[in-house]
Formats: C-alpha cells, sequence, structure tokens
C-alpha cells in the first residue's frame, strides 16, 4: 500500500470524503489517506494528525516524498487537538482503531468539531461505541459499509451533524441502522460468527461460581444473542 494505491479499507473510506474537502485525518500514520486523496484532486487542503513521533515522521517523508508540502500539513498532536479553528476542516476521518477509542478521541475532541460536517469512521472491532456517542451527541448516522479484506470485517460509519433528535433502537446501535436494512453478506457473515461466539461463551460460563457478576454477563449474552438472531432471521427491527 502506498499514496497511489490504497488498501480496499481505506479506498472505501476515501470515497465517503465529499469533493473540495479540508479533511483533517486523525492517527494518520504514513498520511496515505490525504496524500491520495490530494493526488487525486478530491481535498483541497489536508491535515495528517498523529500522536506517536515515529509515524509522524513517516507521514512528514510521505508527505514530502509526493510533493504535497503546500496542501498537506503533518502535525504532532493528540486526536483532535491536531484541529485549529482557523483551518476551516470540514470532514473527519478516524480509521483502523477500536470503536471505543475512536469515541474518546470524537468525545475528548468535541470542541474542535465545530464547522466539521461529515465525520468518516472506520473501527476495526466495537462499532457501537461510536454509534452510541453519535446518538448520545447529535450526529446522524448518514451511510455505513462492511467489507472484507484479508479475511478481516471491517465497516465504515458516516456521521453528519443533525439539528434534529437523534435515536437508535438497540438493535440499530449494535448492527447499524443503514447495514441491517442491507445485510450483505459481509453482514451475515459478521453477526453469524458473533453470535456463535456468545453462544460459546455462555456455555462455558454455566460452568461456573453463578456470581451477580456472571448472571449479569449472561444476561448481556442473551440480550445482544437475540437482538443480533432477530435480524438475521429477517425479523422487524
Amino acid at each position: 500500500m502506498n499514496a497511489q494505491q490504497l488498501s480496499e479499507r481505506l479506498k472505501r473510506v476515501a470515497s465517503h470524503v465529499p469533493q473540495g474537502a479540508v479533511l483533517a485525518d486523525i492517527g494518520s500514520d504514513h498520511a496515505y489517506l490525504p496524500c491520495y486523496l490530494a493526488l487525486k484532486g478530491k481535498i483541497n487542503k489536508g491535515i495528517a494528525g498523529e500522536v506517536v513521533k515515529g509515524p509522524y515522521e513517516s507521514a512528514v517523508r510521505q508527505v514530502r516524498q509526493e510533493g504535497l508540502d503546500e496542501q498537506i500539513e503533518v502535525r504532532l498532536a493528540n486526536g483532535l487537538t491536531a484541529i485549529d479553528p482557523a483551518d476551516g476542516v470540514t470532514a473527519v476521518a478516524v480509521a483502523g482503531m477500536g470503536g471505543p477509542l475512536i469515541a474518546s478521541i470524537l468525545e475528548d475532541g468535541k470542541a474542535n468539531l465545530d464547522g466539521v460536517r461529515r465525520l468518516i469512521l472506520q473501527p476495526n472491532v466495537h462499532a457501537k461505541a461510536i454509534r452510541d456517542w453519535a446518538a448520545a451527541n447529535g450526529w446522524a448516522i448518514v451511510d455505513e459499509e462492511i467489507l472484507k479484506e484479508n479475511d478481516k470485517i471491517y465497516e465504515i460509519i458516516v456521521l453528519e451533524p443533525s439539528s434534529a433528535s437523534v435515536s437508535y433502537s438497540q438493535q440499530e446501535l449494535l448492527m447499524g441502522p443503514v447495514l441491517i436494512k442491507e445485510k450483505p453478506p459481509e453482514f451475515r457473515e459478521k453477526w453469524e460468527r458473533e453470535s456463535s461466539q456468545w453462544k460459546r461463551i455462555l456455555l462455558s460460563v454455566e460452568s461456573t461460581e453463578q456470581t451477580l457478576e456472571i448472571l449479569a454477563k449472561k444476561q448481556e449474552l442473551v440480550e445482544k444473542i437475540r437482538l443480533a438472531e432477530e435480524v438475521l432471521h429477517g425479523e422487524n427491527t
């Protein structure tokens, strides 16, 4: 993978960045995503934010190598502190992290999201944490994707600020309102796998001491299995 040829996962993230955006890519690693979009003429300006010095230096080298110093600025910063109001950022991408970490980045940096019109988020696991954050903070889920690459299944969640009240059912928070409607093969594969794993865990805890903690865990697993199987078997949500 390089700035000219992204992985399929990052290509799909790139596809959700609006034409002419000012993009902040948080946790940018090698800055492949903003470089790719700049080379394609899709973004007006890019900010590549990195909190770790090694990846930050890699991103600086990549931007320089592509001759994009005037268009993309690499910043050593924690999360959304990479954004300054003067940047006029209109889109933020956060990809390749766990859902809870992405949600915490958004929560900690809420004040830096003024003027941002789209969030493109690609959690590796636990996407529910992002949907929970969106519902609690007035961001609507406008699009979702699920894809399989190198035997791993990834979700992409696209959020936009909403003036109306935002609420989702427990199934939608867990599995995604857009994905529930579309049910692509990767979606079915993911949730069949998750449901089977929950059933195995449920079976394994039956032989342990039934403490309050274990009983609460069992109840949580039973509810998740019910939610997933209702969707997979086509019942109305």
